[in-house]
């Protein structure tokens, strides 16, 4: 790899850089100033309210308290959000946000206040606030976050795969805040005009000697390392001269595979580690995940039981027979558990889908990828097609979760026919936690998502589960649900 003395000029290819940092910041402090207020008015007057209460005026003084919750979150660097993926957004405005709800607590003790505040209508307000501040953030970011001026620019310094591959990841996240605006490599200039100007739709601007006049050209402040392959000496090198162009760099490894959420630096007398934790091998944290589970479950039992009997006795008069049925599928620890559903197909499927097969080839070639149909002739109309668009059948499950054979979040628990297409080393990865009602596959891509797919989407949760994690995940199913995304 050689070293170029001279640096390339900018092609007139590369595009004007539209983000806007400060617009992008004023955006979310807004979206957070809106949710703050709602959830101030409304928590302290629903409170009031069911007490048949006046409202105290001090609650209309604790206005400039809102400062407080600005000051929290700029400490937490969310204004915009810089890199910050979604769970570790919601852990940041929970926490910035008991802080200051904490704060106003004390203060207003401190003050010979609290004969004059109602405790029921501070936490009435603080759950409010943990609610609308994610969901309001993940609105503004669903309308506004693809938006060009929205967020800031990157540069990524590589062309390689890695590099390719993290361009995606940006595109396909958002809500990061990152915009790719260039690659730079270590190459010769007229290898661009060969090769081609763009990485993955991304302009190649020239080598890496034209990283000072990139970042002053486009007001680039955040670069992206990507070139693994380099010796030991040579990023050492390079790592000295991105730091004194960009003030922030990101070095990206390859360690396709590990885990991203629980990964730590650690300082061993000035030698950098990297701390791994597999969270679900300590007790606590299982303990943890097993209470909300059957919090969870007590929560969900008003809603469940009425619309599951409710159910059975639809799918009795369009199919008759047992509304329910146990199926085998694979557990914790590979033993073998049976699940509880409402019937959703003719006792007689597995007839009928084999019939549908051999008369449709392209059906065939749809199933073996996927193993699912989407017009699947063993679905009971009305009532089937409902429940599992509505993913309804799974409701019998909370007996399951309430025996501890199975979680509210977790991968779910396939058939047989279906765990035996993934690889051996994968099947032996799932089987490390409880399956789940719900999963980040649910929410992702549902049956959209191919077999590869979901044995990354799942890898990636068992790999990198957190309470936070998994938190996301259930607030995110019941938006998946509603929509029917991705299900049939």
């Amino acid at each position: 790899m050689s070293t170029l003395a001279q640096a390339p000029a900018i092609p007139q290819a590369l595009p004007k850089v539209r983000t806007n940092p400060f617009a992008s910041g004023l955006a979310m402090l807004f979206t957070d100033l809106f949710a703050l207020s709602f959830s101030g008015f409304v928590g302290s007057r629903v409170w009031m309210a069911f007490l048949h209460h006046k409202v105290p005026a001090i609650y209309q003084d604790l206005w400039p308290a809102l400062a407080l919750f600005v000051i929290v979150f700029a400490l937490e660097n969310l204004y915009p959000g810089v890199g910050i993926g979604p769970v570790e957004m919601l852990r940041k405005m929970v926490r910035g946000s008991s802080v200051v709800y904490l704060m106003l607590t004390t203060g207003l003790f401190l003050a010979k206040g609290a004969d004059l505040q109602s405790r029921g209508a501070f936490f009435t307000s603080w759950l409010l606030t943990i609610v609308m501040l994610p969901l309001c953030r993940a609105l503004v970011h669903h309308f506004i976050a693809r938006k060009s001026w929205f967020g800031i620019p990157v540069v990524i310094l590589g062309c390689g795969a890695v590099a390719s591959q993290l361009i995606e990841k940006l595109r396909s996240a958002p809500e990061l805040c990152m915009k790719t605006v260039a690659c730079l490599d270590d190459i010769d200039p007229g290898d661009i005009e060969e090769n081609g100007s763009h990485l993955n739709g991304v302009p190649v601007a020239g080598n890496l000697n034209a990283m000072r006049q990139i970042a002053r050209s486009l007001h680039v402040r955040h670069a992206f390392l990507a070139m693994p392959e380099l010796a030991q000496d040579q990023l050492l090198a390079l790592l000295e001269r991105c730091s004194v162009v960009f003030p922030h760099v990101f070095l990206v490894p390859n360690l396709a595979g590990v885990a991203s959420i629980p990964v730590s630096p650690m300082d061993v007398g000035g030698v950098l580690a990297l701390q791994l934790r597999h969270n679900l091998l300590f007790s606590v944290n299982r303990y943890l995940k097993r209470m909300m589970d059957l919090a969870m479950v007590m929560a969900m039992a008003p809603f469940a039981i009425p619309v599951t009997l409710f159910s059975a006795v639809w799918i009795f008069v369009v199919s008759r027979g047992n509304p329910f049925y146990w199926h085998d599928r694979e557990g914790e620890d590979g033993k073998p558990i049976r699940i509880l559903k409402l019937r959703t197909m003719y006792p007689n499927a597995d007839a009928l889908l084999d019939d549908y097969l051999d008369r449709h080839p392209a059906a065939r070639a749809h199933w073996d990828r996927h193993l699912k149909l989407r017009d699947d002739p063993r679905v009971l109309p009305g009532v089937g097609r409902f429940l599992r668009r509505s993913s309804l059948d799974e409701l019998p499950q909370l007996w399951n979760i309430l025996k501890g054979e199975m979680s509210m979040v977790g991968p779910r628990p396939f058939p047989v026919y279906h765990t035996a297409q993934f690889n051996p080393a994968f099947r032996e990865l799932r089987t490390k936690v409880r399956p789940g009602l719900t999963g980040l596959w649910q929410i992702s891509a549902r049956s959209e998502g191919d077999l590869d797919v979901q044995a990354n989407l799942d890898t990636y949760y068992i790999r990198n589960w957190s309470l936070w994690l998994d938190i996301f995940i259930l607030s995110r199913t019941a938006r998946a649900v509603i929509l029917g995304q991705g299900a049939y």
